[in-house]
């Protein structure tokens, strides 16, 4: 019998999910996850499988705990308006991590993050009553804002995930 787990595997999810969300996958070493989550390295691989494995975990966590939410809130939006400094402000960093460095690479992660992109322009076309594709570029342009909002860290985690480690 091997012995307990000296973890807590939520915690380790929500810290995975803040980390790999400010430097994407593959600015996130396995000795990155072993420090900054403090999880011993056969406690990450037993549990998760993998790195890719925890990335998952925690990118489908990240869509049920900060996605969610999202699209239950842009059911009660009055306006276009409400509906902007919904999405502007929901914490989206790890969905739009995903869908530029990992999503065309994996699909396991494309199928997640069109899914998520898809129920949130769906949630804003419902709750305003538009066409799906006006609904569609009202998302864009939403996810556009957060990105240029905040340019010293959408920046910085979308250089990190798209050069090589060196």
């Amino acid at each position: 019998m091997g012995r307990p787990r000296a973890f807590d595997e939520d915690e380790v999810v929500r810290a995975a999910v803040t980390l790999f969300g400010g430097r994407a996958y593959d600015g996130v070493s396995v000795d990155d996850l072993v420090s900054h989550l403090g999880v011993h390295r056969n406690s990450l691989y037993k549990t998760f499988g993998s790195k890719r494995g925890l990335y998952l975990t925690a990118l489908r966590r990240h869509l049920a705990e900060d996605v969610g939410p999202l699209l239950e809130a842009l059911a009660g939006v009055p306006d276009v308006a409400a509906a902007l400094r919904l999405v502007t402000s929901a914490d989206l960093g790890l969905l739009l991590l995903a869908a530029v460095e990992r999503a065309p690479v994996d699909e396991e992660v494309a199928t997640e993050v069109t899914a998520a992109l898809a129920a949130v322009d769906q949630a804003v076309a419902d709750a305003l009553g538009l066409p799906s594709d006006l609904a569609t570029a009202l998302t864009a342009a939403a996810l556009g804002i957060v990105l240029r909002r905040n340019p010293e860290n959408a920046a910085t985690g979308l250089a990190q995930s798209l050069s090589p480690r060196t």
